[in-house]
């Protein structure tokens, strides 16, 4: 007597569910990791487009600017229009952190006080950087945080946070 069999037992649907749901967390992981690595790309871009501006801005000033060879001070922070009176060729979207649209939100200057080298540190910086922020610390040549109106800023310091390292890194000025 042959017996037909029709549909699967109980044990071939539970390896078969279980095999899918591996797949599918293998799918998901992968999926999640490469948006934080884009992210991260998107910062290190955004901070290379930042720095590469406050270098233009050292070598040629403002359009009314005689002072050159001078890095802004925390005046370039508080808006787009600061930013884009002091950078004339920035684009104002490097400044903001991947999925941000305000700038006062996601630049912000250095509020230490003190002298170099112990505010020099990313582990040092205030305020700290996270995956919605950079930070912009001007240095004076005698190694304080470039306060609002001062001119006289000779070296810079950005710094980001990578999510994927969960790290903080820092960018120097190349007049350091």
């Amino acid at each position: 007597m042959n017996a037909v069999r029709r549909g699967f037992t109980i044990v071939e649907l539970i390896i078969t569910i279980t095999i899918m749901g591996i797949l599918l967390t293998l799918a998901v992981v992968n999926v999640s990791t490469t948006q934080v690595n884009a992210r991260d790309d998107s910062r290190k871009s955004d901070i290379e487009a930042i720095a590469s501006n406050l270098e233009s801005y050292y070598i040629g000033g403002t359009d009314n600017s005689t002072v050159y060879h001078t890095y802004p001070s925390l005046s370039l922070i508080g808006n787009a229009a600061n930013i884009t009176s002091y950078l004339r060729d920035a684009n104002i979207n490097s400044f903001l952190t991947p999925g941000k649209t305000d700038v006062t939100q996601t630049f912000l200057g250095s509020t230490n006080a003190g002298s170099l080298p112990s505010i020099q540190t990313a582990a040092g910086v205030t305020p700290q950087p996270t995956a919605d922020t950079y930070v912009y610390q001007p240095i004076a040549s005698d190694g304080s945080v470039c306060q609002a109106g001062n001119t006289a800023c000779r070296k810079f310091n950005l710094y980001y946070y990578l999510e994927g390292s969960h790290s903080v890194v820092k960018l120097t000025s190349k007049n350091q």
